[in-house]
């Protein structure tokens, strides 16, 4: 049996490839680093570090075991704070991954709120792209995640709708546009556009609906493409072109009135973003709370925000 002592000394080490930082970390002396590591290698029957001189590097052992090491060390607090709060409520940890612009304005509110019913849970929200999802969830490194793809419901994860997204044209408080009641999708052909990278879920939902006028992106004079709403929104408002992002990005602006948000006839830019978890997860009463609290009728009005 892997005492979890020695794979916290491995995991120190290996992120900071320095056994003396490790040894800062957790308050030890450096030879015990040494030494646990020196033991966890015999016990597995492999070498984890490669040494030469004074640079420490991970061997392809040590590579595989390191998010395995991450897993084993969740598992072991999650199984010692569920015992706690059997005893004194609700307490532990919780981490949710989040993948989406719009999540980024919606669930830190709904966390802190949380915490608020809950004052014994401690929320992390991990910020990560749509690719790092998953691998975050299967490793334990995150018990909850928010994402705008449903296919992910198909692969051994359960989903929850969590809300509602708007997705809106915004421009310039200086482009002709901004007096006009609302435009054609045809429109957009002539116009300078700026575009979300092509993962975007954003850009999913704009292409689908772009579809169904007979516009493809190939179409479009596009000029830039950003992986950040905020980005967008900033360069809008500075007159660069127009772009379609969400309402809860572009709300700030909108408010101040740099920036105008234009209707497209014909076209209805809406996306659902999901909470998700692993459908095969061991009951944890933290992430069995926060599953269930995301519906609470207190929270209506989060949930509603981004559809204005």
């Amino acid at each position: 049996m892997i005492e979890l002592s020695k794979l916290e000394a491995f995991i120190y080490a290996a992120e900071h490839l320095s056994f003396s930082e490790a040894a800062k970390h957790l308050q030890l002396t450096q030879p015990t680093i040494s030494h646990r590591i020196k033991l966890l290698e015999q016990e597995l029957n492999v070498s984890l570090f490669e040494r030469s001189g004074h640079m420490l590097n991970l061997t392809e052992a040590g590579r595989v075991l390191l998010p395995w090491a991450h897993k084993l060390i969740h598992q072991a607090l999650e199984a010692q704070e569920m015992m706690a709060s059997l005893q004194d409520g609700v307490v532990g940890s919780l981490r949710i991954a989040c993948s989406t612009t719009a999540g980024k304005y919606v669930l830190p509110q709904l966390a802190a709120r949380f915490c608020q019913r809950y004052p014994g849970i401690q929320v992390s929200i991990l910020s990560c792209t749509a690719h790092h999802v998953i691998p975050r969830l299967l490793e334990g490194e995150a018990n909850l995640a928010v994402v705008s793809s449903y296919d992910l419901c198909n692969q051994g994860f359960e989903c929850q709708v969590f809300f509602i997204d708007n997705i809106v044209l915004i421009v310039s408080s200086s482009h002709p546009w901004a007096e006009q009641q609302a435009i054609e999708p045809a429109d957009l052909l002539s116009e300078t556009l700026l575009m979300r990278e092509p993962t975007s879920g954003t850009r999913r939902v704009l292409l689908t609906e772009l579809a169904k006028h007979d516009i493809t992106v190939d179409d479009l004079n596009v000029s830039l493409e950003l992986g950040n709403a905020e980005a967008i929104v900033k360069t809008v408002e500075a007159g660069f072109g127009v772009s379609f992002v969400s309402s809860l990005a572009a709300s700030w602006a909108v408010a101040q009135g740099s920036v105008v948000r234009v209707p497209v006839i014909g076209m209805d830019l809406k996306r659902t973003i999901y909470m998700i978890r692993r459908s095969l997860d061991t009951p944890y009463r933290p992430q069995e709370a926060f599953w269930g609290f995301v519906h609470d009728s207190d929270n209506a009005d989060l949930l509603e925000m981004a559809t204005i």
